[in-house]
């Protein structure tokens, strides 16, 4: 009630209201252009390549909202741009000047932006080609060189369209436009998934105990999501008293609150887009070849033993990229020096170094309890399935990343709420 309350309070202010409005603008556009097919292509030649084999697909459905199935002008959804944001904060760390850029404020990070955008297309063309050249080429109406180019344009134009609609929510929405574009992808495949759920129980494929088993474990991962995502560990901090003329600053006590899961869903969906990259390069393979097989049996979700060293490595990416983005969103040594200027000190841990130790001490240890979560959420749906015999696709990834976009996208509403002095419900 309190949330139903709070939305209802932000929905009677008009620029809340503008901007929320705006929002749902943009992803009715980005659902109306996931319907509109790509120009070229065989519908019954597609229907059958999928109808043969939707293991490997589905990873790249997850993203695109079922447009990679289908394959519209937003068949390669956000992924380049993930894969470029990923590269271009690596390259960050690599590169010193890159580094000095990304440090040098606001025209620093637009430069970065650009720079990620130029890669995204980039990405977005080689995928492209990979998908109309390898993957779709039985489907393709037309082989010569127009109109091949044309496929590539569209689905090369149809990424970069969905990144400015990402960048027109960020700046005039609320939340991650990024984040976004991927949950209404999710979200749009859950009618089509109670479907499919459904048509399995009335052909007795699978057990009400199985469904009842699966509502239960959706529930205990969105609590536990909530609860990880909503964690926090409290650092206690003193501010030592100054007198300046007649009057005394300082000698309060407040803390820095430290996230179990500082890095959020993103070091999931960087995972998934970097898992994607072998079997990209599949597209370019004759489905025969050797390369081809052995992707699909050892790397593949669908193949086996594949799915075991799939999850594998989903857990040791999961994993870095969770420590990785920490790292790159929590600064110890700025923090630190932020509080000895300020004249703010840890009880019992000297300003300076000693407190840098200390936060990036806490901060690994409560990093390891959240990435942990977020790899066993990312592939128990994938373990449970294989055992149980359960092919159903909105598993914990899609919840994981569900949910916690729907988290976040709260707290830039409740943020928006607290700068007019209302009251939020995420306590």
């Amino acid at each position: 009630m309190e949330m139903l309350r709070t939305v209802t309070k932000a929905w009677n202010i008009p620029d809340v209201r503008k901007k929320i409005l705006f929002t749902l603008a943009m992803l009715l556009i980005f659902r109306i252009g996931a319907q509109i097919p790509v120009p070229g292509i065989d519908r019954e030649v597609l229907a059958q390549t999928f109808d043969s084999d939707t293991g490997l697909f589905a990873l790249f459905n997850l993203f695109s909202g079922g447009a990679f199935s289908n394959f519209t002008i937003f068949a390669l959804s956000i992924t380049p741009y993930i894969t470029a944001s990923i590269i271009m904060q690596l390259l960050a760390i690599a590169i010193p000047s890159l580094e000095r850029l990304s440090k040098e404020g606001m025209e620093g990070r637009k430069k970065m932006a650009s720079y990620t955008r130029y890669l995204t297309v980039a990405l977005a063309v080689i995928q492209a080609v990979g998908v109309s050249v390898g993957l779709f080429r039985q489907a393709l109406i037309s082989t010569d060189v127009f109109s091949v180019t044309v496929i590539v344009l569209v689905l090369t134009a149809g990424t970069a369209f969905l990144m400015w609609l990402g960048e027109q929510i960020n700046e005039y929405g609320i939340g991650n436009g990024i984040s976004l574009i991927i949950f209404a992808g999710i979200i749009a495949r859950l009618p089509s998934a109670v479907q499919e759920i459904w048509n399995k129980l009335q052909e007795g494929t699978m057990s009400v105990v199985t469904l009842i088993l699966f509502v239960i474990f959706c529930i205990l991962v969105i609590v536990g999501i909530i609860e990880i995502q909503q964690g926090q560990r409290r650092i206690p901090v003193q501010y030592a008293k100054r007198v300046v003329g007649r009057k005394q600053y300082g000698g309060q006590a407040t803390h820095i609150p430290l996230r179990v899961n500082q890095a959020g869903v993103i070091p999931v969906i960087f995972a998934m887009a970097f898992l994607q990259f072998p079997l990209t390069i599949t597209y370019f393979m004759s489905a025969d070849s050797d390369a081809s097989a052995f992707i699909a049996k050892w790397l593949s979700p669908s193949g086996s033993p594949g799915i075991w060293v799939y999850s594998v490595i989903n857990v040791v990416l999961i994993m870095f990229f969770t420590y990785f983005y920490t790292s790159v969103t929590f600064k110890p040594d700025e923090v630190a020096t932020n509080m000895k200027s300020s004249g703010g000190f840890i009880p019992g841990i000297r300003p300076g170094k000693a407190t840098e130790e200390y936060l990036s001490r806490v901060m690994t240890r409560i990093t390891f309890v959240g990435a942990v979560f977020l790899a066993a959420v990312a592939i128990l749906p994938t373990i449970v399935s294989e055992m149980g015999g359960l092919n159903f696709h909105f598993g914990g990834t899609s919840l994981l990343i569900a949910v916690g976009v729907a988290l976040d996208t709260m707290k830039k509403l409740e943020q928006q709420m607290v700068m007019r002095n209302y009251s939020g419900f995420l306590k």
